[in-house]
């Protein structure tokens, strides 16, 4: 049986990164995708055993190329995201929730289309989204656009392409590089009041979150589906 193979875009920092390494240990044959070169050079020397390259997941003629190289994969996660749609409505800069949009949604749904021609028929797509799409906290608006469009294309998209199967996963907070802009003891703080109100009390991991990604990623049954790894803060309030 020839092993199996995958693509994680977005996969050189966070829940890509660790979702990649899980994989790589579930017997797959890994490759990852990022836009910057330090971060790829870093990987080569840490993770030698998962194959780089440098491609933006934005843009659809690089994708393609790159799958096609690669040839029939059996994953294609997608965990691409960017900094920006924070902000309440009354002072959102539209054209950031305008490159927010192009940083994730646009680039989620070009990654698939470019990829989808070199997905094995038993093979899966998961997609990786937010909770957002599903609270109602303030300031999260643009965000609840971006990952509520993304998680409203996971039904159609898996009776559609079946039998690819496609999901998502749902994170809360995690505590990765996308809070590297906040202040250490502001984002510190921050932590320890959300992990004091959520019902597992605890901020999660990449690798907490990847764990889910794999599920949905290798499991046979689950399709269709938004598996919430959010710790349980669709509950409450935060």
């Amino acid at each position: 049986m020839s092993k199996r193979t995958a693509l994680v875009a977005g996969g050189t920092s966070g829940i890509g990164l660790a979702t990649a390494r899980k994989l790589r240990d579930r017997g797959y044959d890994v490759h990852l995708t990022g836009r910057g070169k330090e971060r790829l050079d870093d990987l080569a020397a840490t993770d030698p055993d998962l194959t780089g390259h440098r491609a933006d997941g934005g843009d659809a003629e690089a994708m393609a190329a790159l799958a096609a190289r690669i040839g029939r994969l059996d994953a294609l996660v997608v965990s691409l995201s960017g900094s920006e749609g924070m902000g309440t409505l009354a002072d959102l800069d539209l054209d950031m929730l305008r490159r927010a949009f192009d940083a994730k949604f646009w680039a989620h749904l070009t990654t698939v289309q470019a990829v989808l021609p070199h997905l094995a028929p038993t093979g899966s797509i998961t997609l990786v989204t937010a909770i957002t799409a599903r609270t109602g906290m303030p300031g999260t608006a643009g965000l609840a656009a971006i990952n509520g469009a993304l998680e409203a294309a996971v039904k159609p998209l898996a009776a559609e392409l079946a039998p690819i199967r496609v999901n998502a996963v749902s994170p809360g907070v995690v505590d990765t590089a996308w809070w590297s802009g906040f202040p250490a003891e502001q984002r510190a703080a921050y932590f320890a009041q959300v992990a004091s109100v959520l019902p597992t009390r605890q901020v999660a991991s990449a690798e907490d979150v990847a764990e889910a990604v794999v599920f949905a990623a290798t499991n046979s049954t689950t399709t269709g589906t938004v598996l919430e790894s959010d710790g349980g803060a669709r509950l409450i309030t935060m």
